[in-house]
């Protein structure tokens, strides 16, 4: 289905597609016959089955809103797509180029619903940081993806800020049930005995995102220029701070995690 509509889009276009087509490109239609095949085989055979970057509201259908414990299948939204819609491709171009394709408003409202409602399990970020030259070039040649991993959760409150998300969601959706669905132990919980992964936040402290505060090695952001209603003032990761006041602190303590998750 992909193939095709970029034989029609060379056909009317040639070479240089417009970023505009992105989302006729990568169609909601595909995505539904991709993730519907997927649910119909797990569905079939009692598989366990977590659905990764869902974009589109005709895809909200096929997952249930009860409790993720009693689920065999789960789902999860990207922040990009929660806060990014088909309008901003005039000004960004390839900055927010990404597959699955950001798509309408309509589909991004219907992704929010879904969060709100426990249709869509878990909210994550898909950190892809090509370069600044890679994502100038052309539709074709520009590689899907953006950094996003520095400004997640900024984006979050910011949807949270504007009425459009619960803070307490927006803490169980990205730490609590990653944890749950996943059976990560000892984490996702600010609770006695866990690791100390903790991010301390300041929602009343503005935050202007530009190139001399970008940590990503890739050193852009489809974030430049734009003004956060919250900071973040530390993050701690194993007990050890790693960043504090806008900067890094150079500890490395990450470890592999465990898993409990019953089959």
């Amino acid at each position: 289905m992909i193939w095709a509509n970029e034989d029609k889009a060379r056909e009317e276009f040639g070479e240089d597609v417009p970023m505009s087509e992105h989302p006729r490109i990568r169609s909601a239609e595909a995505c539904l016959k991709s993730s519907a095949y997927a649910i119909d085989l797990a569905s079939r055979h009692d598989a366990l089955l977590h659905v990764l970057h869902l974009t589109t509201a005709i895809e909200m259908g096929q997952f249930s809103e009860g409790d993720r414990s009693d689920k065999r299948i789960t789902a999860e939204v990207c922040v990009h797509h929660l806060w990014f819609d088909e309008s901003r491709y005039a000004d960004m171009g390839t900055r927010i180029k990404c597959n699955p394709s950001i798509k309408s408003a309509e589909d991004r409202e219907a992704l929010i619903a879904a969060v709100s409602s426990g249709r869509l399990d878990i909210i994550a970020t898909d950190h892809a940081p090509h370069t600044a030259d890679e994502k100038s070039n052309k539709y074709f040649k520009a590689p899907a993806g953006l950094p996003l991993v520095q400004h997640a959760l900024m984006t979050l409150f910011d949807l949270a800020d504007r009425g459009e998300l619960q803070l307490e969601l927006i803490v169980d959706r990205t730490s609590h049930a990653p944890a749950d669905i996943f059976g990560v132990v000892d984490r996702g919980y600010v609770r006695e005995g866990y690791y100390a992964d903790l991010v301390l936040i300041d929602a009343d402290k503005p935050y202007t995102v530009d190139s001399s505060n970008l940590l990503y090695k890739c050193r852009w952001s489809p974030f430049e220029g734009h003004t956060f209603s919250s900071s973040i003032e530390l993050t701690m990761v194993n007990g050890t701070v790693v960043y504090r006041n806008g900067s890094l602190t150079g500890h490395i303590t990450g470890q592999r995690l465990d898993f409990n998750r019953a089959r």
